[in-house]
C-alpha cells in the first residue's frame, strides 16, 4: 500500500474523525511539534540515526466548523513555525534538564556530608532529605531495626513485612525498582491500598534499606 505519512492532505484517522465529530467540526489542520529525544549530538550522524533521535512532543490542532481549504504557502509557513518552535522548546527542555541535574548533584553532596558528619537518620530527618533526590510521595530509612518514615509510607509493620520479602526474594540484589509491588510479586500489596503502589529500594547493608514510594495513579481520558 502507498505510504501517506508525509502527505499534508489525506483523510483523517477514524479516531480523529470521531474526535472531530464530538466537537462538531468538519475541517482540521494538525501540526506536529518534534523535539530531540536525547543522546550524543556530537559528530556526524546517518539518516537512520538522525531520525531515531527525534520524538513527537505534541500537536497543534486547528479546527473549523465549515469546509476550509488552507493554501500551500500558509501550510508551509505553519510547518516552518512548528520547526522553529520545536527547536526553541528543545533548548528550553535541555536547559531545564541541566538545572535539574545540578540540583540533584548538590543534594547528593549535602546528603553525603550529612552521612559523614552525623548519623544516617539525618537524610530523612533534616533538609534536604532523600525525597529531594527522587520524585516520590514518600521515603523511608530502615536502619538497625528502626523505621524512619517521611511522607506517604507503609506502616512499620508493613515495612517489616516488605523487608522480609526483599530478604527472601531479592536477597542477592543491591536494590529493586518497580512501578507496582503487586506486579513484582509482593503478596501484601493489596493491604497497602492506593497510598503505596510503586517502590524503589537501595540496600545499605543486608539489613538496612533506603525506600522511595509512589502512590497509585489512575487516569480516565474522555474524548
Amino acid at each position: 500500500p502507498l505510504c501517506l505519512v508525509g502527505s499534508t492532505l489525506r483523510a483523517p484517522h477514524e479516531c480523529h474523525a470521531q474526535y472531530m465529530a464530538n466537537m462538531g467540526t468538519i475541517a482540521s489542520l494538525v501540526m506536529a511539534v518534534i523535539i530531540s529525544s536525547g543522546g550524543d549530538d556530537d559528530g556526524p550522524r546517518g539518516a537512520s540515526s538522525s531520525s531515531s533521535t527525534k520524538k513527537l512532543w505534541g500537536l497543534v490542532v486547528c479546527h473549523h466548523t465549515s469546509p476550509r481549504c488552507i493554501p500551500f504557502p500558509l501550510r508551509y509557513a505553519c510547518e516552518f513555525l512548528m520547526q522553529a518552535f520545536g527547536l526553541q522548546l528543545n533548548m528550553e527542555l535541555q536547559l531545564a534538564l541541566q538545572h535539574s541535574e545540578k540540583h540533584i548533584l548538590r543534594t547528593q553532596t549535602l546528603l553525603c556530608d550529612m552521612l559523614l558528619r552525623s548519623s544516617p537518620t539525618g537524610i530523612v530527618t533534616q533538609s534536604p532529605s532523600i525525597m529531594d533526590l527522587v520524585k516520590c510521595d514518600g521515603a523511608a530509612l530502615y536502619y538497625h531495626g528502626k523505621y524512619y518514615p517521611l511522607g506517604v509510607t507503609p506502616t512499620e509493620t508493613q515495612i517489616k513485612d516488605i523487608v522480609e520479602w526483599l530478604a527472601a526474594c531479592h536477597g542477592d540484589s543491591t536494590g529493586l525498582s518497580t512501578e507496582s509491588l503487586a506486579d513484582a510479586g509482593y503478596t501484601g500489596a493489596a493491604a497497602l491500598g492506593d497510598a503505596v503502589c510503586g517502590m524503589a529500594v537501595a540496600y545499605i547493608t543486608t539489613s538496612d534499606y533506603l525506600f522511595w514510594f509512589r502512590s497509585h495513579t489512575a487516569k480516565e481520558i474522555k474524548w
